[in-house]
């Protein structure tokens, strides 16, 4: 006699639920977020999702959360742990310059700027980014206020290449002329 195995059902995690919704807010934006288009893309039921969020916005607010830890775990320590500041900014530079996953949330996020869970989110991020690049400038030998315009001046010029690249696609560049950009920015944003 064959018995025919059940398959084995896909235990999700809260984790999973949220890269999955970062995976979409990337490539569709905040308002394409939709339990049901989730479960059906995972291939799993509406039930594993409310075993770990009771709402969409539940799981909106976990995924901005992750996305947020990321940045300061995955880029900010690991860039602060760099002895000389010197080196620590352009290697920050070129860093965050092939981070593209993180890139694309971010420019959805932008375009999300009237959401009640985004808008703090983004406020916290820009405020800790501009923070760190301020410490990063003066300890690369600026004076504070020089050094902090100069971290306004850096998160400017990232958040309007997002927005330029992202939102318009604009510039298209090639790999080449893309890293060509980052060193001129290298050249152009840390004192010699």
């Amino acid at each position: 006699m064959n018995v025919r195995q059940k398959p084995e059902r896909t235990r999700l995690s809260a984790e999973d639920w949220e890269d999955a919704a970062l995976n979409l807010i990337a490539e569709q934006g905040v308002g394409a977020l939709a339990v049901e288009a989730l479960a059906r893309q995972l291939g799993v039921t509406k039930g594993s999702f409310y075993w770990h969020f009771r709402t969409r916005e539940a799981l909106l607010q976990a995924a901005l959360e992750r996305w947020e830890q990321y940045g300061e775990r995955e880029i900010i320590n690991q860039i602060e742990s760099i002895p000389d500041p010197r080196e620590r900014l352009p290697e920050l530079f070129r860093r965050v310059a092939h981070e593209l996953h993180p890139h694309r949330v971010y420019a959805a996020l932008l375009k999300a700027l009237d959401h009640p869970l985004v808008v703090p989110v983004m406020a916290r991020v820009s405020k800790r980014r501009t923070e760190f690049l301020h410490v990063a400038y003066t300890e690369a030998g600026m004076g504070s206020g020089e050094a902090l315009n100069r971290a306004r001046l850096t998160y400017a010029a990232y958040v309007g290449f997002l927005q330029l690249n992202f939102t318009l696609g604009l510039p298209r560049l090639s790999h080449e002329e893309f890293d060509a950009y980052v060193e001129h920015m290298i050249a152009t944003l840390i004192p010699a």
